[in-house]
Formats: C-alpha cells, structure tokens, sequence
C-alpha cells in the first residue's frame, strides 16, 4: 500500500478502512491476559517516563474492555500523585452541517479517585461523563458554552488508536485512529485556543502526544501495508508499546 500523501482522498479512505478491518481481527484474536500483561508493561514505563513524572496537567483516553491498551492503573496513578487528569468528553458541536462535524470531543478534569470510579460505562463498555456534571469540570477548550476564558492547557496527552508504524525516511510515528476523527479536530481545536506562549516554535501547541499501543498494531517495517496518511491527520512524538518499548518520533528509541 502507498502513503497516504499518494492518495485521493477516496482511495485513502478506502485504504484506511481496509487497514482498520485487518487490525480489528487481529486484534479480536489477542487473549485477555496478553492485554492486561501489555498494559501493565506500558503502565511501568510510562509511570518512569520524565514528561509523565513532571506533568501536572495529562489527559488520557479511557479504554474499552478489550482490544486496546488498557488506562484504568494510568488514570488512578495520575490522580493519587496529585495530577489534574482529563478524559475524553463528547458533545453536539452546534456547527451547521458543511460547517464542521456534528459531534466534537473535549477533555474535560476529573475530580478525584471517586469520581472516576463514578462513571458509567456506554454502550462500548467505556466509562463516560455524564453531561450532567460539565459545568462542574474544567476543560481543556472553552468551547462547551462559547467561553475561551476557561481553557486549561495541557502537558502530556495520552492517545489511543487502532495502528501504527514508522515512516522509514522521516523516523516519524504514524497513527491510524478509528475512524471518527475526533482527535485530529480536538488538537486543531486545541492549536487554535493555545496561546503564543503555549506553542513550540514552529507553531505546534507545547503538549506532548504519546500514543499506547499493544505489540500488534505497530506494523513492522518489513509490512507489505503502512499506514496511509492524510494532511490533516496529526503527528505525534512518540509511542509506548506492550514490550516495554518507547519509539520516539525522530529521536532514537528509548528503552
């Protein structure tokens, strides 16, 4: 398969549903206890890893039962070392229909260990925060009731996905979402709301994007399928992966 960058748009899409379906089975094949081990892996790594250890401010998706990386230890780890943890929140957008998408998602701060123990599971299985708690939580952009003044930034955001791998000639991380887009609008969203002195400088935000990743969605080098890329699709800085493994966009890999 070529890179994204060499598609149309509807070869693209088809490219990437085509990858997604290939990933969901190999995923689907993976035993419960390969996912808590991985995840427990990842859960060390990343309670050593310096940008965690020094964030005040991580946001992190909160899994499904199966077939990702599990974040339930990452999330209660956070919050009883006293970080501000925010989770994923979706939302009617109020945009007109050719204006933007229908629904958007925002991190939103959880309270503490008893709150996030509070949240009910959707139909995914995926704990969620009830709508009817928003106006008691920060976020991370003020776009909930039209407000900017509220916008909290973040330092480490902590993402899932279906696959990944690394482009041979950049060294750079791609990642294939599920499909929704939601991250790519949120850190657009996130860009637009940061100020100058929250960006690096090339103008991205100073938030740090790592991925978590079981062994089997990063897609070898010697793959005969890679990731298809699209512009607006964005780059992260690094991954955490089930063996115990850091790949960092760009930068030599930390163990």
């Amino acid at each position: 398969m070529s890179q994204g960058t060499d598609m149309n748009s509807s070869a693209l899409t088809a490219a990437k549903t085509q990858l997604r379906s290939l990933m969901k089975q190999r995923l689907a094949s993976l035993s419960q206890e390969s996912i808590a081990s991985q995840s427990t892996t990842i859960f060390e790594s990343l309670s050593r890893f310096s940008p965690y250890v020094s964030a005040k401010r991580v946001a992190v998706y909160l899994s499904m039962p199966g077939g990702e990386v599990q974040t339930d230890p990452i999330v209660k780890h956070a919050l009883s070392a006293g970080k501000q943890v925010f989770v994923p929140y979706l939302h009617k957008s109020g945009l007109r229909p050719g204006d933007g998408p229908a629904r958007l998602m925002d991190m939103v701060s959880l309270k503490d260990i008893d709150d996030y123990n509070s949240l009910k599971r959707d139909k995914w299985g995926i704990p969620s925060v009830d709508a009817a708690t928003i106006h008691e939580r920060e976020r991370s952009v003020g776009e909930l009731d039209g407000s900017r003044s509220d916008d909290v930034s973040l330092d480490l955001i902590l993402m899932p996905g279906v696959a990944f791998d690394i482009d041979p000639e950049s060294n750079a991380i791609r990642r294939l979402g599920h499909g929704k887009g939601f991250y790519d609008y949120f850190l657009h969203r996130y860009a637009l709301a940061a100020s100058p002195g929250e960006k690096t400088s090339d103008g991205r935000p100073a938030v740090l994007l790592y991925a978590l990743a079981l062994q089997e969605q990063l897609l070898p080098a010697s793959s005969e399928v890679s990731i298809p890329v699209a512009p607006h699709d964005q780059p992260i800085d690094g991954l955490f992966l089930g063996d115990g493994q850091i790949k960092e966009s760009t930068k030599n890999d930390t163990n």
